[in-house]
């Protein structure tokens, strides 16, 4: 059987835990008396629907979680959670799909929260030929295929520090949300075989982001491409799904990158208007 859920005082003595805050750093955030607190964590005193959400908001507690805390509660949920292929969310994928066209002829991708592929713009596939099937599967968890033997891993030119970022990003994520599936998915990835780093003739395109950030050097047959990643998440989100997506931009990190993505781009235009049937644009003179 599974096991029963904590009493809400509780669940929020645990996200308290959570965000490293004392009893008292709580109730002067929150602007209680630290005595109210403690008789809510101690099971004293039930919070009200107002105090739940109060002190979800000064604790930063994610929106699917205030969910959970509300019905722990016995109190219905706030936060409506619509799947992407909803009707309702056809604004969202809108949205997405001109962010990502708009970033072309660089990779860019949007994902869940558990760093499953939700959409990607053309510039992605190509970099993924290499790259076994199975992880190519639905749904495809961006993070294992970035690092999988089977994946793109052994063409990662700086391995381990790619390893050590993914990591440590999981481990933050875990920290704040204390999600299972990313507990799993980071065990999962520890036990990977540690692959070594490539050697490459020209240092700049190992570490053009040397004591700045951890690139993502990908060696391909147009030559090492560095990358800078960003990430981009909807910062009004009242739904759970849309408040879990996230956008992650890669950014050339030198100018033979941004080239060889321009080109790459232009080939795979080639291919699809040749199938098409289309003649191929003419240049002005």
């Amino acid at each position: 059987m599974p096991p029963l859920p904590l009493p809400i005082g509780k669940q929020l003595q645990a996200w308290r835990h959570r965000r490293h805050l004392s009893q008292l750093a709580l109730a002067t955030e929150a602007e209680i008396s630290q005595r109210h607190l403690s008789f809510i964590e101690s099971g004293r005193a039930l919070p009200s629907r107002e105090m739940l959400l109060h002190l979800a908001r000064a604790m930063d507690i994610p929106p699917r979680a205030r969910n959970g805390l509300l019905l722990a509660a016995g109190y219905a949920p706030l936060y409506r959670e619509r799947a992407l292929d909803d009707p309702e969310m056809d604004v969202v994928r809108q949205a997405m799909a001109r962010i990502l066209e708009g970033h072309e002829p660089h990779p860019a991708l949007a994902i869940d929260r558990h760093w499953n592929l939700v959409l990607a713009n053309r510039a992605v596939a190509p970099l993924l030929q290499s790259a076994d099937a199975g992880l190519l599967t639905p749904p495809v968890n961006v993070l294992r295929l970035s690092l999988h033997p089977l994946g793109l891993g052994p063409r990662l030119v700086n391995y381990g520090a790619w390893r050590t970022h993914v990591i440590e990003r999981l481990d933050k994520q875990i920290e704040q949300s204390g999600d299972l599936v990313l507990m799993a998915l980071r065990t999962e990835i520890i036990d990977y075989p540690i692959l070594p780093d490539i050697a490459v003739t020209c240092a700049s395109a190992v570490e053009p982001l040397a004591g700045i950030a951890v690139p993502f050097a990908l060696r391909t047959e147009r030559g090492v491409l560095s990358f800078l990643s960003t990430t981009t998440i909807f910062g009004t989100a009242v739904d759970v799904s849309l408040s879990e997506l996230a956008i992650e931009s890669f950014f050339p990190a030198d100018a033979s990158t941004a080239a060889a993505m321009r080109a790459m781009l232009d080939t795979a235009a080639d291919v699809d208007r040749a199938q098409a049937g289309c003649p191929a644009p003419v240049s002005p003179r």
